[in-house]
This record gives structure tokens, C-alpha cells and sequence, in this order.
């Protein structure tokens, strides 16, 4: 079990959409973390710790959401990234980079999610192969 709250990044074009799920992953536990996208691009926190990402997948920026992806998975390589999607499946783009994606709009779909993509990113190996185990 982690003594310390799991860090996850939220990256976002939308202030409030980042101050909203900034509440709910604080109220769940979590210790948010977030980056602005901005209509050039965004700036990612030198965290070295982040355990999970939640990406909007539609960003009003030059670089697409694959691009950010790609960038994040580049910084933070053991993290899982959720997108946040219209649909219920990733676009073909993201794909290639999403562990999971969560329609937009779904708070309790998205924490469940987290829960299980960050559990699997930050148990000791010891811990997953007793799971395994039994």
C-alpha cells in the first residue's frame, strides 16, 4: 500500500476543467498535478513522479493531443495516460499512446479507471506477482 498519494497530471486547455478535476482527484485521494495547454503548446512539470496522466484528447493548441502524448510518454515513461474522449474508444491517433480512455463527462468512470491503470503502474513487483500468485 502507498503511503503517499499517488501523483497524476492533468492536462487540459480548460483552467477550470483543470481546477474540477484538480477537486476531484484531491477528494479521491489523489495529489493532482496540472499543465495548461496553451494554443502553442504546453510546459510539463520536471515531476519526475507523476504515477498516472488524464489527457483531453481535444485540445485547441497547434500540437494535437497524439503529440502531447508522445511528448509525456518521452518524460514520464512508467506513468499510464487515461484520455479524456467523446466516444467510448480512443481516436486512431491517440491510440498508440492511451492505457485507457474515458468518455468526457464520466467523474465516477474516470476515478475507477485511474484506480485501476495507476494501482497497476505503481505496485511493487513483489506485490503484482503475489497477485498473479493466487
Amino acid at each position: 500500500m502507498r503511503s503517499t498519494p499517488s501523483k497524476v497530471l492533468i492536462v487540459d486547455d480548460d483552467p477550470s476543467h483543470l481546477e474540477i478535476y484538480g477537486l476531484l482527484l484531491k477528494q479521491a485521494g489523489y495529489e493532482p498535478v496540472s499543465a495548461l495547454v496553451r494554443f502553442a503548446g504546453a510546459e510539463f512539470p520536471t515531476e519526475p513522479n507523476i504515477n498516472g496522466i488524464i489527457l483531453d484528447s481535444r485540445l485547441n493548441s497547434l500540437e494535437r493531443s497524439s503529440d502531447l502524448a508522445q511528448q509525456m510518454r518521452i518524460l514520464y515513461p512508467q506513468a499510464p495516460i487515461v484520455l479524456l474522449e467523446d466516444g467510448l474508444w480512443p481516436s486512431e491517433e491517440n491510440a498508440p499512446y492511451a492505457d485507457s480512455s474515458v468518455r468526457r463527462g464520466e467523474p465516477a468512470e474516470l476515478l475507477d479507471t485511474l484506480s485501476r491503470v495507476v494501482l497497476k503502474s505503481t505496485e511493487p513487483p513483489s506485490a503484482l506477482a503475489s497477485q498473479l500468485a493466487s
